[in-house]
C-alpha cells in the first residue's frame, strides 16, 4: 500500500510541477489561480490513489465497516451508519458554520454594500480648469494616429523588409507613450512561429517599430543587441515564466512594451493586491520593470515609478474606479433610490499626452441620461493623479455622429475623438477613414455644440473651418480671440423665426423690452422648436459688434 500512496504522490508531484512550469499561478492566498493550483494537487493525488489501490482508498476514506470492495468496486452491505451517526451530523454542521462565518466575513469586508465610502475614495478627483491644464498645441503634435492606424502602419513598415516578413510578425501591443515629448506608440516585433524561435533565437529580436503619432512617421528601430526576454518566446526566456519565477508571490495584472528615453526596450508588468478587505477594492501596488534585451528585472512600488513610464495602471483599473467615485459619492443606499449627485462615466475612452505623461479621457454623464456630456475626467496613468473638468457639451458618440454627418455623402467612419484645445474652447479632434481604414478627412467639433463641426482634407483645412465656425457663432471675435464676457437676460418672446445656416437650423429671436436679434442654434435646446410668442425664456448669450449669439437658452414657467 506504502507503493501505491508513493506512487501517487511522486506522479502527483510531477503533474503538478508541470501545471506550474505552464500555468504559472501566484503563491497568493486571494489569487484565484493559486487555489485552482491546489485543487488540482489534492484531487490528482485522490484520484491516482483510487485507481492504484483498487478502490481500497476511497473505502477507507468512508471509513465503514459495511464497506467492502469486489475488484475495483466499493460495495455498501448497508446504509452506511455514517451518514446517520450524531457525530457526522455534528461535523456537517461545524464545517458548514466555519465556512458561512469566513464566506460573511470575506463578503462583509469586501463588499460595495458595507464599504462604499472606501470604494469612493479609492481614486482622488480634484476639479480643474480646462484651459489651465490643456494647452493649445501646434497643428503638427496633435496625434491623428489611432490604434487601428498604427497596426496598419506598423504591418506595411515591416512588409518592406523581405527577410523579416518570413521571421518575424509586429506583435499587437502599440502601447502609447511619451517618448521625447512626442506622442508614440511602440511594439515589439515577434518570432512568427516556433520553428523561427529556434532558428533566431541566438540573436533574439532585433527591432521594434516605433510610430510618431502626430506625423505618422514609422521607424523599425535596430538594436544593438536582439531582445531576448517576450512573450513570443519559449522555455526560460518566456517573459512571464522569467518574472513569476523570481516574483512567485506577485500577482500580475496588465503587460505593457516601453521603451525609455534613449530607446532601449523594456517590459512593463503591473501588479496588483485588494485593498479593501479580503478581495475588495482591486488596485494596482507596484510595477515589475523587464529589460528586454538582458533580462533584468527591478520592481518598483507605485509611488516611486520612475519618469520615462507611462503605463503603471490601465484604463479599465482607473476607470472602474471613476465610476466608483462617481456611484458612490452620497452612499450605497443613495446610489440605488435617489441617485442624487450620481454620475458615470461614458462607453468609450481616449488617451491624451500631458506633460510627458499619458492621461485617459473620458466623459462624465448623468446616470438618468445619456444623451450629453456633463465634464470630463482625466486620470494620468502613472500616479493616478485625477482632475474633472465641469463642461457641459456633446457626448463623444454624438461628436462621432455629427463629423460623419457633415460629409455623410462619403460614408466615412469616425474614430473615438481625442479632447483638444482649440481658442481656449473645448473640442473633439476626430479622424475620417474610408471602408478601407484610411484616414481621409479631419474633424473638430465643439464640445459645448456639437453643430459646430469642421471638416476637410487637410488638418490646417478642418482647424481653418473650425475657427471660421466658431467666430460667426460668437465664440470668436473678429480678431479669432475667445469671447469670454458673456450675458443674460429674462424676457417673453416677441417673435421666433428660423432659418438654415450652413447646414444647422438657427432660432432668430425676439425678446420684448429687448432690441437684439438673439441667433440660437438648435444644439442649445431642443425644445427651440417648440417655442412660441409669449414664452418666457432665460437666454445666455455673448455680444460680437451687433451679433448677438445665444450660448444658453432656457424656458422659464
Amino acid at each position: 500500500m506504502f507503493k501505491k500512496y508513493g506512487l501517487s504522490a511522486i506522479i502527483t508531484l510531477i503533474a503538478s510541477a508541470a501545471y506550474y512550469y505552464f500555468a504559472l499561478p501566484a503563491f497568493n492566498i486571494k489569487s484565484a489561480s493559486f487555489w485552482g493550483f491546489i485543487l488540482f494537487i489534492v484531487l490528482g493525488y485522490i484520484v491516482l490513489t483510487a485507481i492504484f489501490s483498487g478502490g481500497q482508498f476511497l473505502a477507507k476514506l468512508i471509513k465503514g465497516n459495511n464497506v467492502v470492495t469486489e475488484g475495483h468496486k466499493i460495495v455498501f452491505k448497508e446504509k452506511p451508519k455514517f451518514l446517520t451517526s450524531k457525530t457526522f451530523r455534528v461535523v456537517l454542521i461545524s464545517v458548514s458554520a466555519v465556512v458561512v462565518l469566513v464566506a460573511g466575513t470575506i463578503f462583509a469586508t469586501s463588499s460595495q454594500f458595507f464599504n462604499a465610502s472606501k470604494y469612493q475614495k479609492m481614486l482622488t478627483v480634484k476639479e480643474s480648469n480646462f484651459n489651465e491644464d490643456i494647452a493649445e498645441i501646434p497643428l503638427s503634435q496633435i496625434p491623428v494616429v489611432d490604434r487601428d492606424s498604427a497596426e496598419r502602419l506598423g504591418s506595411r513598415k515591416i512588409g518592406e523588409v523581405v527577410e523579416l516578413v518570413s521571421q518575424f510578425d509586429v506583435s499587437g501591443y502599440y502601447t502609447q507613450i511619451n517618448y521625447q515629448n512626442k506622442p508614440t506608440r511602440v511594439s515589439p516585433l515577434q518570432y512568427a512561429d516556433i520553428v523561427k524561435w529556434f532558428t533566431n533565437r541566438s540573436e533574439g529580436i532585433p527591432y521594434y517599430v516605433k510610430i510618431d503619432m502626430a506625423t505618422q512617421d514609422t521607424e523599425l528601430v535596430n538594436l544593438p543587441e536582439g531582445m531576448k526576454y517576450s512573450p513570443s518566446e519559449c522555455f526560460s526566456r518566456d517573459l512571464m515564466r522569467h518574472v513569476r519565477f523570481k516574483y512567485p508571490t506577485k500577482m500580475f495584472d496588465s503587460t505593457s512594451f516601453e521603451v525609455d528615453e534613449n530607446g532601449r526596450p523594456f517590459w512593463i508588468i503591473s501588479c496588483y493586491d485588494y485593498t479593501i478587505g479580503f478581495l475588495g477594492g482591486y488596485d494596482i501596488t507596484g510595477i515589475i520593470t523587464v529589460d528586454a534585451i538582458t533580462g533584468e528585472m527591478t520592481h518598483y512600488d507605485v509611488n516611486s515609478v520612475p519618469q520615462w513610464i507611462d503605463c503603471v495602471y490601465t484604463a479599465d483599473v482607473v476607470l472602474t474606479q471613476a465610476n466608483y467615485w462617481g456611484t458612490y459619492v452620497n452612499g450605497w443606499w443613495n446610489s440605488i433610490i435617489s441617485q442624487k449627485n450620481v454620475v458615470k462615466t461614458t462607453e468609450g475612452y481616449n488617451y491624451l499626452a500631458i506633460d510627458d505623461d499619458i492621461w485617459v479621457y473620458t466623459g462624465i454623464t448623468s446616470v438618468v441620461s445619456d444623451e450629453s456630456n456633463i465634464g470630463f475626467i482625466l486620470v494620468n496613468l502613472r500616479t493616478k493623479e485625477a482632475k474633472t473638468y465641469s463642461i457641459n457639451g456633446a457626448e463623444e458618440y454624438s461628436a462621432m455622429e455629427s463629423a460623419e454627418g457633415k460629409i455623410q455623402e462619403k460614408g466615412y467612419n469616425a474614430t473615438f475623438p481625442i479632447l483638444v484645445n482649440i481658442a481656449d474652447t473645448p473640442s473633439y479632434f476626430i479622424s475620417l477613414k474610408d471602408g478601407a481604414g484610411l484616414v481621409k478627412s479631419y474633424s473638430f467639433v465643439s464640445v459645448s455644440n456639437y453643430q459646430i463641426v469642421g471638416v476637410a482634407d487637410s488638418l490646417s483645412g478642418a482647424e481653418e473651418e473650425y475657427r471660421r465656425l466658431l467666430k460667426e457663432s460668437g465664440k470668436l471675435d473678429e480678431n479669432g480671440n475667445i469671447i469670454t464676457e458673456e450675458k443674460s437676460t429674462t424676457a417673453k418672446v416677441s417673435d421666433i423665426s428660423s432659418a438654415v445656416v450652413n447646414g444647422n437650423t438657427c432660432y432668430y429671436i425676439m425678446l420684448e423690452g429687448e432690441d437684439k436679434i438673439f441667433i440660437a442654434d438648435i444644439g442649445l435646446n431642443d425644445a427651440l422648436p417648440f417655442i412660441n410668442k409669449g414664452d418666457k425664456l432665460a437666454i445666455t448669450y455673448t455680444d460680437n459688434d451687433g451679433s448677438v449669439v445665444a450660448v444658453k437658452v432656457e424656458t422659464v414657467k
